[in-house]
């Protein structure tokens, strides 16, 4: 039997020991029927958080009956990190740079907020049409460019990319700002913008253009530039795309992000016994989560203890990656 199926068995045989009627470590029945309700915030239409929110809530709600997740659109992950301050979501998906800011008070005091799960990891780069004359980021100067809608944590990103090479979104590129995530898509397939920016494997902006008849160049630093970013903002890393991620490409492109560049944030007031289930029901559905979306198979519970400090977990999720036997 291999580790990770060990991990697996061990977390099914304790999650079936905490259903059996009379030996339920913690009862939702008592707790007020509106907390069985969560309220997840993803980000706009069209975008990588939306399509991976609504996957995880159909996940966690096939894998423990007594949560209802209900998916809702919103303007990003600052906006998320907003309404989890002010208790008007329960759970919210946030962009790593931008958790990072809230979580250690970069510009702003510390949010009290703590992690539930990591999601996936996120290289940045450009997508273009592939009949473009654009090759390389310098290409892309002085050319619209859309770089997301103004509250997405993937506005960071580019930020500290592009200033690793001495370049930024509103003074070298004529910068677009989206109203939606799935509009960036269709200004590049018409001509509008030269490039979109984007990150991570299954992105839906990039997946549209990579499928359309246009087919699709993806542009990312070079491995100078690399290192320059790496040298100028240290928590970022390096990491690649494998080949055949999108429809045509056919090498690896490599690029820099930040591994747990995206997570899952938990508003303060969440009881510990609801998060508990959450954190069982997304380590239980893994593998359905993995099989809907390929992102999907970066968010596991290895990946959440290896990547986020004890300290930045919600004690709910906490107790039960150590009660499961995945944590000390």
């Amino acid at each position: 039997m291999t580790y990770t199926l060990q991990l697996r068995t061990a977390c099914l045989v304790f999650l079936c020991t905490l259903l059996l009627p009379g030996a339920l470590a913690i009862s939702l029945a008592a707790a007020d029927a509106e907390l069985r309700k969560v309220l997840l915030g993803t980000a706009t239409e069209g975008g990588g958080f939306q399509l991976f929110g609504q996957s995880l809530a159909e996940v966690i709600n096939r894998t423990d009956p007594s949560l209802r997740v209900e998916a809702i659109a919103t303007r990003g992950s600052t906006q998320n990190v907003s309404l989890l301050e002010q208790d008007k979501i329960d759970i919210g998906l946030v962009e790593g740079n931008a958790a990072r800011q809230a979580l250690e008070g970069i510009g702003r005091a510390p949010a009290k907020l703590a992690v539930l799960s990591v999601m996936y990891p996120n290289p940045g780069m450009f997508v273009v049409r592939a009949d473009s004359p654009y090759h390389r980021i310098e290409d892309l100067k002085g050319k619209p460019v859309a770089f997301g809608t103004r509250a997405s944590g993937l506005r960071i990103l580019a930020n500290e990319v592009l200033d690793g090479i001495g370049l930024a979104p509103d003074r070298d590129f004529k910068q677009v700002i989206l109203v939606k995530a799935g509009d960036g898509p269709r200004l590049v397939l018409e001509g509008k913008v030269a490039a979109l920016w984007g990150a991570g494997t299954g992105w839906p902006g990039f997946v549209k253009i990579a499928e359309s008849p246009a087919g699709a160049r993806f542009i990312a630093p070079s491995a100078t530039q690399i290192q320059q970013i790496l040298d100028e903002h240290p928590q970022l890393r390096a990491m690649s795309v494998p080949a055949g991620t999108y429809q045509g490409q056919d090498v690896q492109i490599d690029s820099v992000g930040l591994w747990s560049v995206s997570v899952i944030l938990v508003r303060p007031q969440l009881p510990e016994e609801v998060v508990y289930r959450l954190a069982g029901a997304i380590v239980l559905g893994d593998k359905a989560l993995a099989e809907r979306l390929a992102q999907g198979r970066y968010t596991t519970v290895q990946n959440t203890v290896a990547q986020v400090p004890p300290a930045r977990l919600h004690p709910g999720a906490a107790r039960f990656y150590r009660e499961a036997g995945f944590m000390r």
